[in-house]
C-alpha cells in the first residue's frame, strides 16, 4: 500500500526558518529590492537545458544585491546536487530539507521515482510548503522555485510544473538550450501554459560553448513569433568562470547585466 505524506519526508527544522546573519543595509540595492514579494518559477523545455545554472546565478545575483532570497527545488529525483547548488548560491541561509523537501532516489521522472518507493505526492502539499517558506519569519523578497525536467514532466500525482505555476500565480522563466530545435521547443512549451501566464513568460536561451549561426539567430525569430522584449540570450560560462566567490571577469559583468534586466522586467 502506498504511503501518503502530508508533510515532507525530510521535515525542515521549523518552517519559519532562521536566516544566518544579517545583510548590511549598505549592501542592499534599492533599485532591485521589490516592494512586494515576487515568486518566480524557473522551468525548461527539457531536462539538462540549464535551469539549475540559471537559477543558481539569479539567486546569487539577488543575494549579492542584499535581497532576501529563498531558492527552492521542491522535488528532486536521482540526486540532490541541484538543491545543494542553490543552497550555496544563497549563502546557506536555508537548510537543504527546506530547499528540497521531497527527494526520490531513482533517476526517473519524480512521479515514477516516488511510486517506486511506494510514496505519493500531491500538488497541494508542494504549494503549501512553498507558501510556508514565503511567509516565514524573515519573509524573502524573492522566492525562486526550480521545476524538475520540462514544464509538463510529472512531479507528482496529477500535476507538473505547469500546475505549480498556476497555483502559485508565479512569474515564469522558461530556459532553453540555444541550439537547433529551440524555436519549436519554446513555442510548444509556451502553448502548454495558460494564455495569461504564457504572455508574461520570460525566455532565456543558454548559449553553447561555440555559438553558431543557429544560436545567433534563434532569439530574433523567437522574439518575432512570441513578442518583443521577452527573450534573452545567456552567455556560456566555461568552468574557469567560477571561483569560490562566484563569477569573475567578463562572465560576471555579462551575467549581472542579463539578470538585472530579467529582475527589472
Amino acid at each position: 500500500m502506498s504511503k501518503r505524506y502530508n508533510t515532507p519526508p525530510y521535515p525542515p527544522p521549523s518552517l519559519a526558518f532562521e536566516v544566518k546573519g544579517r545583510v548590511s543595509p549598505r549592501r542592499r540595492d534599492a533599485a532591485f529590492i521589490p516592494c512586494v514579494q515576487r515568486i518566480f518559477v524557473i522551468t525548461g523545455t527539457d531536462t539538462g537545458v540549464g535551469k539549475t545554472v540559471f537559477t543558481r546565478l539569479l539567486a546569487a545575483h539577488l543575494h549579492t544585491l542584499g535581497a532576501r532570497v529563498a531558492a527552492l527545488k521542491p522535488v528532486c529525483s536521482g540526486g540532490r546536487d541541484d538543491a545543494r547548488q542553490l543552497r550555496r548560491a544563497i549563502g546557506g541561509v536555508l537548510p537543504l530539507g527546506v530547499i528540497n523537501p521531497w527527494f526520490f532516489r531513482a533517476p526517473l521522472t519524480p512521479l515514477l521515482a516516488a511510486r517506486a518507493e511506494g510514496r505519493r505526492l500531491e500538488l497541494s502539499e508542494v504549494v503549501a510548503q512553498i507558501r510556508r517558506v514565503a511567509a516565514a519569519k524573515h519573509e524573502p523578497e524573492f522566492v525562486l522555485v526550480e521545476g524538475a525536467g520540462g514544464l509538463l514532466s510529472p512531479l507528482g500525482e496529477g500535476f507538473s510544473t505547469r500546475e505549480l505555476v498556476v497555483a502559485l500565480r508565479a512569474e515564469t522563466i522558461l530556459v532553453a538550450a540555444n541550439r537547433l530545435g529551440a524555436i519549436n521547443h519554446v513555442r510548444l512549451t509556451l502553448a502548454a501554459l495558460p494564455r495569461g501566464f504564457a504572455a508574461r513568460t520570460r525566455i532565456v536561451l543558454m548559449n553553447p560553448a561555440r555559438p553558431d549561426h543557429v544560436s545567433r539567430t534563434n532569439a530574433g525569430l523567437i522574439e518575432e513569433l512570441t513578442g518583443a522584449g521577452r527573450t534573452m540570450t545567456f552567455p556560456h560560462l566555461p568552468a574557469g568562470s567560477w571561483t569560490g566567490g562566484g563569477l569573475r571577469g567578463q562572465a560576471r559583468r555579462c551575467v549581472a547585466d542579463a539578470l538585472a534586466a530579467i529582475v527589472a522586467g
